[in-house]
């Protein structure tokens, strides 16, 4: 057991966009796929050069309160909600191309729209979660998972149009989607009940 009690976790970060969400955006992640590079094609150019894995969902409850809260909090511009890409590096995988490496990635973009319609943007970390999430023990006994998981990124590139944020803006939004996040977390568990026990845990000594 990973922890005795609940374990809700929200994985709050950036992506690059690679639909209509722009710099400023939010996009809440209904689910995940991974992005892995196929070595194996390097050496003997069989099969594509990159994978992509099915879908992992998120906790669609927690998903929700994400979305109310930011909503409230006023952080960014739109509210975008689809599949976010989780590739193996920032770069190749990416779909990022330049002449440094040999990545064979001119058109990863364009194979992530064909096969998952729904993908929005690319970052490196919801897919685990999610995946780990769905495998967590209390699905073994019956019960409901002992993790749930959710993802808010802010569209700190925009991959279609070449955009950056700005410095100013991505502080306002870090600041503004910090507190939405945590008021989601309190309104995923309204009360305090089946919480991890504090004693020998990293809460038992409180500052």
């Amino acid at each position: 057991m990973v922890v005795q009690g609940p374990l809700t976790i929200v994985r709050f970060g950036s992506c690059g966009s690679i639909c209509d969400a722009k710099t400023g955006d939010v996009i809440i992640a209904d689910s995940a796929f991974g992005i892995n590079r196929n070595y194996d094609y390097f050496d003997t150019h069989t099969g594509a050069p990159y994978r992509l894995s099915s879908l992992e969902a998120s906790d669609k409850e927690l998903a929700d309160h994400l979305v109310q809260q930011i909503q409230g909090h006023k952080v960014g511009r739109d509210i975008v909600r689809g599949a976010v890409g989780n590739a193996d590096s920032f770069y190749g995988s990416q779909g990022r191309t330049g002449d440094d490496f040999y990545d064979d990635n001119d058109t990863l973009i364009q194979t992530i729209h064909e096969q998952v319609p729904s993908a929005v943007a690319l970052e490196m970390e919801s897919h685990m979660l999610f995946h780990l999430a769905r495998m967590s023990t209390g699905r073994l006994n019956d019960r409901p998972p002992s993790i749930r998981a959710a993802c808010a990124l802010l569209v700190f590139a925009d991959r279609s149009g070449n955009a950056f944020i700005s410095p100013e803006m991505s502080t306002q939004m870090v600041i503004a989607a910090t507190k939405a996040v945590f008021d989601a977390l309190v309104n995923d568990s309204p009360t305090q009940d089946n919480l991890h026990p504090s004693i020998g845990s990293v809460w038992e000594s409180k500052i």
